[in-house]
């Protein structure tokens, strides 16, 4: 249930962020306060419609994918992708406040816009979703009032290294190794 919920949230700010990224770009698609109800919407369709469509879609195009040289395939997949970003583009100016005029630059750069906004979220979900879910982890912790998250999941610190453990001692008498074995010479 955790993982669930952190991903969804942290797909969930990443989304708006996208949507009010498209809504300042381009001057046909108005999100304003609307994005935090089509967030909710994109978010839904990311995580449970997306999947689905695309696998449609797939299974589709793997019928006559034979028939096709490489580049027909990448062209066919591209298009695939697109038509199911098109597909939850419509379906969050449909149910959400979004307006959007214009075809080309209301229904077509926008699906685009998401398809980047993703990719770049691919790139860095693991760390988004790591980060959200320590976030997670330290509210609940405090909630509960139970020590704090950190100390409860982290592993035993390792033994320092001999450079670390030669920069302490340094500090401690203000020695460098090289003249605490001159002076043990003496």
């Amino acid at each position: 249930m955790k993982k669930w919920l952190v991903r969804f949230l942290s797909m969930y700010v990443f989304n708006v962020a996208v949507l009010l990224v498209i809504g300042w770009l381009l001057p046909t698609v108005r999100v304003g306060w609307a994005a935090l109800w089509a967030g909710l919407i994109l978010t839904a369709a990311t995580l449970w419609l997306k999947p689905l469509v695309t696998r449609w879609f797939r299974g589709a195009a793997a019928k006559s994918a034979s028939s096709r040289t490489s580049f027909g395939e990448k062209a066919v997949q591209w298009g695939l992708v697109f038509v199911v970003e098109l597909i939850i583009w419509i379906l969050v100016v449909i149910f959400s406040g979004v307006d959007v005029r214009g075809f080309f630059w209301g229904y077509v750069l926008p699906p685009i816009a998401l398809l980047i906004g993703w990719a770049i979220y691919d790139a860095i979900d693991d760390k988004v979703e790591a980060r959200a879910g320590s976030l997670y982890d330290r509210a609940e912790a405090g909630i509960r009032g139970s020590k704090s998250a950190d100390a409860q999941t982290d592993a035993p610190p390792a033994p320092p290294s001999p450079e670390t453990q030669a920069a302490r001692q340094e500090l401690k008498d203000g020695l460098t190794e090289e003249q605490r074995r001159m002076l043990d010479g003496l």
